[in-house]
């Protein structure tokens, strides 16, 4: 990716009131081309704001909101753009195919290029048999594949997806994950608005956490596990495992098993040659980890907002 180019997405000091309501406070991140970006937070917290912000659908109080270093434009930018909102909003009484081809004019195709590219992407999504029957006889499943479908055509240079595989079956999950990564793998940028953290782990280049309006986290996956809690180390052993406060906090432990949190500026290997030295300790496992995205999400949302 050159530097000279200006990110995908960008967004300075973006601040959004309702009445006397802050509900964004300065808020800047980016989004370069080519990567997957993860959107998160709990409900209520600014993400469907900032996006349709950036959309154009809200006139934001204060700061920039840019795609391609411009203000969201639907007539030059609307073709190059896929977003798929968390309210599905498609012509439910119409058949599934003609949906889907009127769907690909609008983005500049050719209507025998449309209903060809439809065509196969329902057979992809397995729904080949559904092509002739109306949007609202689907399940709401079956449903979410067609917008999915409708929201990638013509191969956009954006992809915005909010909560894409929401109410899916693992798989069907991992094949609408697999769709996300092909477009992504055409050039696609995407910033993907979800609560499941496996997905970003797998998918994602970085991410921005957002609490109450502003930014909690930001950063590439790493650097955000390396800012919430560091390293652990997963021991299991056999024999006595003695306390080093210098060295270590034993956060869990049971007669063979034992999560070690180091000290501050405590490299792990040292921590490893002392416990080695202990005649009465032997050690079958010593695995270096950070915190999981899930851990992370539930320490600053809270298990209740998690799961809600």
């Amino acid at each position: 990716m050159s530097n000279n180019k200006s990110p995908l997405v960008s967004i300075k000091n973006f601040r959004m009131d309702f009445d006397k309501t802050t509900v964004i406070k300065d808020l800047s991140f980016s989004v370069e081309a080519g990567e997957i970006f993860g959107f998160l937070g709990s409900n209520g917290c600014g993400k469907t704001t900032t996006i349709r912000a950036l959309l154009g659908l809200y006139e934001p109080t204060g700061g920039s909101l840019l795609i391609n270093g411009k203000k969201f434009n639907p007539r030059n930018t609307g073709r190059r753009l896929g977003y798929l909102p968390e309210e599905r909003g498609l012509y439910k009484k119409e058949p599934v195919i003609d949906i889907m081809t009127y769907f690909g004019k609008l983005k500049g195709m050719k209507s025998n290029e449309a209903k060809k590219w439809s065509l196969d992407y329902l057979d992809r999504v397995e729904l080949s048999d559904k092509s002739k029957i109306r949007l609202d006889k689907l399940s709401g499943g079956q449903q979410q594949k067609v917008q999915l479908g409708v929201t990638v055509m013509n191969n956009p240079e954006l992809l915005i997806l909010d909560e894409p595989t929401k109410g899916f079956d693992p798989v069907n999950r991992r094949l609408l994950m697999d769709i996300i990564e092909e477009q992504n793998k055409k050039g696609a940028g995407v910033i993907m608005v979800t609560h499941q953290m496996e997905e970003v782990e797998r998918l994602c280049n970085r991410a921005i956490l957002l609490k109450d309006g502003k930014a909690e986290a930001y950063g590439t996956i790493d650097d955000i596990k390396d800012n919430f809690g560091g390293q652990r180390i997963i021991l299991r052993y056999k024999g006595k495992l003695q306390s080093r406060p210098n060295f270590f906090q034993i956060k869990e432990q049971d007669t063979s098993y034992a999560e070690l949190i180091p000290k501050p500026n405590v490299d792990p290997q040292r921590i490893l040659r002392e416990l080695a030295i202990c005649g009465n300790l032997q050690i079958t496992t010593f695995d270096i980890q950070k915190p999981s995205l899930d851990e992370i999400f539930v320490s600053i949302y809270g298990e209740e907002v998690k799961h809600a």
